[in-house]
């Protein structure tokens, strides 16, 4: 028996028929748009966040005001942690964010955020994380405390990230030694009457941070980091030097001898001391040829510096 198919049926058919073609015709050329946007969200979000970091980091440089420098730093805390969960931050550069400093170390282990704001009293508090290189597995990072008002013998002290002698760090040297570890030179802004620069010891140990070590052999005995304190009003060189396995840097000593208790008035004598490593230890030597060292030329990132040129900066675009 044959079958009537009413008109008005066939017609919603063809309808039907013609309508599902479209969606799939939509559907295919959709697609590597649709594949595309899950990555694009992710890179515009490291852009929002990378320009609310670099504009939240001037304020927490330049800001003439106490209460809006930490407020700003406060901020800046929150935004980049949020930025270190997004996946694969690792290998975000931050390469506008020019008032922190991020070091990575040689073997792509971990690297270092450090940061300062300044207090109105002049002196200095500092910021920082440790972000380990965790690939795609979630952040795993370590937030560094500034503990050095309450550290009593900062050259003696063995520390974790909760109890930081906090500094701004601008190099990192890997020492394979019996306990691998890592030097870190750091700036430390100190008072309104001196500065500090500090060569720091960096370890893991159960996969957690220990800040400090007793390599630093001196004359008298073996110091956990060096801190060195001299006047505002000067620079002071430290560097290393990895094709002669030596830290260079100033020696410091006063104007005269009736101010030898008065380190904020200590500065440069044109002469030089050393550590060198040796078998993992860096031995102390003083009164070194810098004839006989290639490129002794301080290569550190001062941060009053960076404040400086910001603030050029902003002035030449008000003008």
């Amino acid at each position: 028996m044959a079958v009537v198919v009413p008109v008005q049926w066939l017609s919603k058919i063809c309808v039907n028929r013609f309508m599902i073609k479209r969606l799939l015709i939509c559907l295919i050329t959709l697609c590597p748009a649709l594949l595309s946007a899950q990555v694009r969200p992710q890179k515009s979000m490291y852009a929002i966040y990378q320009d609310s970091l670099k504009h939240l980091g001037y304020r927490m440089i330049n800001n003439e005001e106490d209460v809006e420098r930490k407020s700003a730093n406060y901020a800046f805390i929150k935004t980049l942690t949020a930025t270190l969960k997004l996946p694969g931050s690792f290998s975000f550069k931050f390469d506008s964010v020019k008032t922190v400093s991020i070091i990575t170390s040689p073997d792509d282990r971990f690297r270092i955020f450090s940061w300062h704001v300044m207090n109105d009293d002049g002196s200095y508090r500092f910021y920082g994380t440790i972000q380990m290189n965790t690939g795609t597995a979630p952040l795993q990072m370590f937030p560094l405390a500034d503990y050095s008002p309450f550290m009593e013998n900062p050259q003696d002290t063995v520390t974790d990230n909760t109890h930081w002698y906090g500094s701004q760090y601008y190099q990192i040297i890997p020492v394979a030694a019996a306990t691998p570890y890592y030097v870190l030179l750091g700036w430390k802004g100190n008072t309104v009457k001196s500065t500090k620069k500090v060569i720091e010891v960096l370890s893991f140990n159960t996969g957690k941070p220990v800040l400090g070590m007793p390599v630093f052999a001196d004359k008298l005995s073996a110091k956990s980091r060096v801190v060195f304190e001299y006047s505002r009003q000067v620079s002071m060189m430290l560097k290393y030097l990895p094709e002669q396995h030596v830290i260079i840097f100033d020696h410091l000593s006063p104007p005269d001898k009736r101010f030898k208790d008065k380190p904020d008035t200590y500065g440069p004598d044109l002469s030089y001391d050393s550590y060198r490593l040796v078998n993992g230890q860096w031995q102390f030597r003083e009164n070194i040829d810098l004839r006989n060292v290639s490129d002794p030329n301080d290569t550190d990132i001062d941060p009053k510096k960076q404040a400086l040129k910001d603030r050029a900066a902003a002035a030449a675009g008000h003008n």
